[in-house]
């Protein structure tokens, strides 16, 4: 679904870190497409603060909690910005299609990275894990 892109990035961040986003237009796009406009506004450091502080902030909003995953939050992050490394995109259109593994393949892509099973570790949900086969940069 990617009834996000009604939004340009500007208020689709604002909707965002202020929970007036409608959760059902924040898909797993959604939440790369936050990442990569965070990193490009603020940097790789300051995009992990933001996304980590908001999205903790939304499912708490939502009454979520349990759905958050620290690790798998900002493993995200830095996987979108290992790939905007390499990106030649100016927009985040362009970008998801110049790397789609992270849409289409993203599981896979942090399995490359985690021995362990992010998603159903409690320890992932509340500290950061770092990678144990590949880092991300």
């Amino acid at each position: 679904m990617h009834d996000h892109y009604i939004f340009d990035d500007e208020v689709f961040e604002v909707q965002f870190e202020n929970c007036d986003l409608s959760p059902k237009l924040f898909s797993h796009e959604a939440h790369i497409r936050l990442a990569w406009i965070h990193i490009k506004k603020y940097g790789i450091e300051k995009a992990i603060i933001n996304i980590d502080q908001q999205l903790s902030s939304f499912v708490d909003s939502l009454g979520l909690r349990a759905k958050y995953n620290k690790t798998v939050t900002i493993a995200a992050v830095k996987a979108v910005y290992h790939f905007i490394l390499k990106s030649k995109s100016d927009n985040f259109k362009s970008f998801i299609e110049e790397f789609p593994r992270l849409k289409v393949d993203f599981i896979a892509l942090l399995k490359s990275h985690y021995s362990i099973d992010l998603f159903n570790s409690e320890n992932a949900k509340t500290t950061f894990i770092d990678p144990d086969i590949l880092p991300f940069d």
